[in-house]
């Protein structure tokens, strides 16, 4: 089951002095963030924070909410983490959220092998890194990129994958 809100960053300082803070995007991009018209501080919700102002600024997203007007109210915010609703945010087709992925079992796209399950996503650069935790305990860094992943289906809870010759197994 897919979660309702999900971790969009953290608040890191103010910046200036009329209420904008700082925040460190938990997403693909500060862009991204900044198309989003509203935050939560819980995990399930409740109150929204309403966005006045974003913009992105060195990889970081400048925020103002209605209602926090000084930078004694933007502190309060300081080392929160804030949340999204995924209604409110759209992707594009073949897109997910990290969270959708984090935990989906790892099935090889021609033999239906279960090879472990996606432990986290880094970026490698090129193309998204899944930990994939296999299931005599061992961590296998996989290429999410597009010559190895057959199918992704977090609804279904899997990624269907397409390894080279080594990667899950002890082949030379």
């Amino acid at each position: 089951m897919q979660k309702q809100y999900l971790e969009a960053g953290k608040f890191v300082t103010t910046h200036g002095i009329t209420g904008e803070i700082k925040a460190y995007p938990y997403c693909d991009s500060a862009e991204f963030l900044c198309t989003i018209g509203q935050f939560y501080l819980l995990p399930q919700g409740g109150k929204a924070l309403r966005v006045a102002e974003a913009r992105p600024h060195k990889g970081m997203a400048l925020l103002r909410f209605e209602g926090i007007d000084s930078m004694e109210d933007a502190r309060a915010l300081v080392g929160r983490l804030f949340y999204l609703d995924r209604a409110d945010a759209k992707l594009p087709a073949g897109r997910w959220f990290v969270q959708d992925i984090i935990g989906l079992r790892v099935l090889d796209a021609d033999t239906g092998t279960e090879y472990g399950t996606i432990t986290a996503v880094t970026n490698g650069g090129a193309s998204d890194v899944y930990e994939v935790r296999t299931g005599d305990g061992r961590t296998v860094l996989f290429p999410a990129a597009a010559e190895f992943l057959a199918e992704t289906n977090p609804g279904e809870g899997y990624v269907k994958v397409r390894p080279i010759r080594g990667m899950f197994d002890d082949a030379d």
